[in-house]
This record gives structure tokens, sequence and C-alpha cells, in this order.
């Protein structure tokens, strides 16, 4: 029979393990809580002034710094607790408390230190992590940790470094910024046209200018020898606020002429002379410029018009700011403006079909309508069907492409102006 002498050495020995065991628990739970925390969620955190989440900011943005370290202390208390745990056994029990350690080791270790803490930092990520970061940061300062953590960072980025991975910091993308914001709207934390608005936001960087211009075939303007008075009436009748002043054809743009302008000139008994003569500047852009980029040039020119230009130097269209402004917040109407926006319309005809506009964005069309529209070198419905019929279909003519059936409803001189898309299969 094994007689049990407990000795005052024992006692500081279970003490021992007991504060390893804890601490190791607490670092469990923050490598969890640090690993699982994004720099979005903890900039959040810091700006709702939590504290500790500055010291989680600084962390998460470098994991790479904090993880190793963290690792290697769980294990150095893991396996010195365990090895005390065994020789205190061995001691008090003989061959037996081995058996007994392990069964310790198993249970207790990996149960209570190890598994406990893990699920309640998943359960209670933020509070977690805000209460091990301030320590955490403060542990990889002590000089020891310090270097420790350098040496095995660069053993790991040496080893990374073949594979092809240099950089190992989280970096958001665009797609988990629209999960984000999807999320968001299902935990009703934002609303629906906030998520709307982060969408266009993030699609608003990849548009570029001959997606949203007018097209030249569109536009309205006036000759350089045309009258004040004739350029004031035509803006009024089109509703729109500038014209751009063309010379010998519409690839000659020599200028800009302002509504407002025009009409004080009518007021001061000049609507007789040239409107050529009363045009401001007309600034050109790239058809391939990103729209985003154009705002800049808006606030830098002062204009709110500009002329879009193809790679010949051709006129292909006008954009202006209220264009730009569109594609963000969505359609913009006023009191002039008819009760249904031409080209964004549709027509419910029967069960999978519908008529749309043949000026509608492809992709505008994917979005509003649900469909998944083919690709290519067009950017409008109407140029997808030019491009299935080779050229300018005839009204009534039907193309098939994917899983869609289109027809064409209504052509004006070259360009289609409705389509009848059918979903249905079978139709198909």
């Amino acid at each position: 029979m094994i007689a049990l002498t407990w000795q005052q050495s024992d006692t500081w020995l279970l003490l021992t393990v007991f504060v390893l065991l804890m601490f190791s628990g607490f670092l469990a739970m923050a490598e969890t809580s640090l690993v699982r925390m994004s720099r979005t969620r903890a900039s959040s955190l810091r700006e709702e002034g939590h504290r500790g989440a500055g010291s989680l900011v600084r962390l998460v943005e470098a994991p790479e710094k904090f993880l190793n370290p963290l690792l290697l202390l769980v294990l150095i208390c893991q396996l010195v607790s365990a090895t005390l745990v065994g020789v205190l056994a061995g001691r008090l029990f003989g061959a037996a408390g081995l058996v007994l350690a392990t069964v310790f080791e198993v249970v207790v270790i990996f149960v209570v230190f190890e598994a406990i803490p893990k699920n309640y930092a998943v359960a209670y990520a933020d509070r977690s992590a805000m209460v091990t970061a301030p320590v955490v940061e403060g542990l990889l300062k002590f000089w020891p940790i310090k270097w420790l953590s350098k040496i095995l960072l660069s053993i790991a980025q040496a080893v990374l470094r073949p594979l092809g991975v240099s950089d190992t910091s989280q970096k958001v993308t665009e797609s988990e910024i629209l999960a984000m914001a999807d999320v968001a709207v299902g935990d009703q934390a934002i609303e629906v046209e906030e998520r709307n608005f982060i969408h266009s936001v993030i699609e608003f960087g990849d548009t570029i200018v001959r997606e949203i211009m007018v097209p030249r075939t569109d536009m309205i303007d006036v000759e350089n020898d045309d009258t004040v008075q004739v350029a004031f009436e035509r803006a009024v009748e089109s509703g729109r606020s500038r014209l751009p002043v063309l010379g010998e054809s519409v690839d000659d743009v020599l200028g800009i002429v302002n509504l407002r302008y025009l009409a004080n000139l009518i007021r001061e008994g000049r609507g007789d002379e040239p409107v050529g003569d009363h045009a401001l500047a007309a600034y050109f852009v790239p058809e391939t410029k990103k729209v985003a980029t154009l705002i800049g040039e808006f606030k830098r020119r002062k204009s709110h018009l500009f002329v879009v230009v193809d790679e010949y130097g051709g006129t292909a269209g006008l954009i202006s700011l209220e264009d730009v402004l569109e594609e963000l917040v969505g359609e913009i109407a006023d009191e002039s403006d008819p009760e249904e926006s031409e080209g964004v319309s549709s027509e419910l005809e029967h069960d999978g079909a519908m008529v749309i506009s043949g000026r509608l964005n492809i992709d505008d069309a994917d979005e509003e309508y649900g469909l998944d529209l083919p690709k290519g070198g067009w950017d409008t419905v109407g140029g997808l069907i030019m491009d299935l019929a080779g050229g300018v279909p005839d009204v009534g003519a039907s193309f098939v492409s994917d899983r869609y059936r289109f027809t064409v409803r209504r052509v004006d001189g070259r360009r289609v102006e409705e389509v009848e898309v059918d979903t249905n299969r079978e139709n198909a």
C-alpha cells in the first residue's frame, strides 16, 4: 500500500502548476479571440471608445507578430505543468501516478484550460479580445519575448517565402465588404438603402465613363453660328441646363453654353448674337476613364459637363455630374422628368418574359431584374442584340444565347430600343 507523504514543497509545486495552467488558459483565449478579430471590427471598437481597443487595433494590424509567441507560451505552460504533475503524481502514487497524471493532463488541461477558454473566446470574441489585448501587447514588449518573437517571425518568413507567401497580414477584399453589408442588413444593423449604397460605392470604383455617358446619338447640341435665342429655346425644350457648341461636325466641339447664362444674355437684349461667342471652354475625357477619378476633375475644372472622346479623338458622348451622382444614388428625377425614366423601365409580358430598354446597361439589367446576360465588348442590351444579329436587326427577329431568348420589339434607325427577354428555358 502506498503511503501518502505530503510535503510543503508539494504545495508550492501544485500552486505552480495551477498558475501555469491559468496562464495557459488565458493565452489560449487570447489566441482564439485575436486571430478571429478583423481590423475592421477592431477599429470599430476603438471608435466606440471601448477600453483595450487601442491595443487590439495595434495587434490585429500584424497578427504574425503575436501569434507565434502566443503559441509557444501556451505550449511551454502546458508542457511544464504536465511535467510537474507527472513528477508529483509519480512520487505520491508510484507507477499508478503516471496513469493518474495522464488522465489529469487530458481531462483537466485540455478541457478546462484549452477547450473552455477557446470556446468562450468564440462566443464572446469582442469581450475576450479587449481583455486579453493589453496583456498580450505588454508581454510582447518584454525583451526576452520580444526577441523570441523576432526570431520566430524570421524563421516563419524564411519558410513561407519559397512558397510564394510574402505578406501574411489580413487584407479586406471588396467581396468581404459586400458580404458584411449583406449580413448587417440581416442583423438589422443597417437599412436596405444603406446596403444598396455600399454596393453602389464599391461597384462605382470599377465603372468607366463609357458605361454611364450620354451617347453621341442622344446628344442635344447647337451649332456655332446659332443665335443665343435659338440655343436657349433648344435647352429649355430638351430640359438640359448645358449644351455643347459644335463647329463643322459633332466631332468638333468648340465649347459649352450654360442655360442660365443664355437667359441673362436674352434679358440684356443680346439674343441675336452667335452663341459661339459666349461658349465656355469644353473639357474632354476618354471613354475608358474611371468614373471615380472623374469627380476630382469636376471639382478642379469647375464644370458640370465633359465631352467624352473615343480612342480616335472623335466625340463618343457627354457625361455630366448628375450622371456620376446617379451611378451612386440611383436615378435622380425632378419635376420636369417623365413619370418613368427612359432606359430603365421594363414591362412584364408573361411568365419568364419582360420587355426592357435596349439602352439599359448590361450590369444594371442584371442587378435590377435578376438576369445574368452575356458579357462581351458591349455595354448595353441593344449592343448585345446587335452583336448576336451581326448588324442592325429587324423588328421581330429572335436570338438565343445561353438560357435566354431575345426578341427585338422596337428599332429606331440603327438603334435597338426595346427587347423582349424570355427567361423560360422551354421558350428559349
